[in-house]
């Protein structure tokens, strides 16, 4: 099991990337969500599931762990491979997804490419136990709001303590919230101090 990949991104494809691991590039289909917080010559992590089959190795990557662990679980559904798992992955973030299931909205489910009524119906019937409750959705959710809520305010409490008004701090996380974003996408905690860095020099620059 390759339960991830980390090295410079070599190409970066409609529907996967090359990422360059000990010299060797690593073909990892991915979701255009996860492709597109990838950059050509960066350095990049992508959580991974290898599905093997008789004539073929086939490498997924993912920008988060959960992405991962619902792209597996989407798969113990009759009918559901990894080709399918991924458009759903492409079409609804993990919590729309156990939000869908828990909910039994078909609605929601058919709007997948390859999905039609009856499949939307099998999904529901032997997944919402697995996915998770809404509830739980709506808690990861909320976390990913106060890791925002955290470095927003952190990055505002430095810059006005370093003598910047209230606008100019509002302005300069207007600058770096791409950044921040950008991490927070891949599953990573946005790094306070690099922010502040960055942050900083976009109002030595205006």
């Amino acid at each position: 099991m390759i339960a991830s990949v980390a090295g410079r991104v070599a190409a970066i494809a409609p529907d996967a990337a090359v990422i360059e691991v000990g010299g060797v590039g690593m073909l990892t289909h991915c979701t255009p969500g996860t492709l597109a917080t990838l950059r050509v010559g960066e350095e990049a992590r992508l959580a991974t599931s290898l599905v093997v089959r008789e004539e073929s190795l086939t490498l997924y990557g993912f920008a988060t762990d959960d992405e991962r662990a619902v792209f597996e679980l989407l798969q113990s559904a009759s009918g559901v491979g990894p080709k399918l798992a991924l458009a759903m992955l492409a079409v609804h973030t993990p919590n729309a997804l156990r939000v869908a299931v828990a909910g039994a909205d078909l609605k929601a489910l058919t709007q997948v490419p390859g999905i039609g009524q009856k499949g939307a119906q099998r999904i529901v019937l032997e997944l919402k136990d697995r996915l998770g409750t809404p509830e739980e959705a709506v808690n990861a959710a909320l976390n990913g709001e106060r890791r925002v809520a955290v470095w927003r305010e952190q990055v505002h409490s430095g810059l006005v303590g370093l003598g910047y008004s209230s606008k100019d701090a509002d302005e300069a996380i207007a600058a770096v919230e791409p950044d921040a974003e950008a991490e927070l996408a891949a599953g990573r905690r946005p790094q306070v101090a690099a922010l502040l860095k960055a942050a900083l020099r976009s109002l030595s620059v205006r």
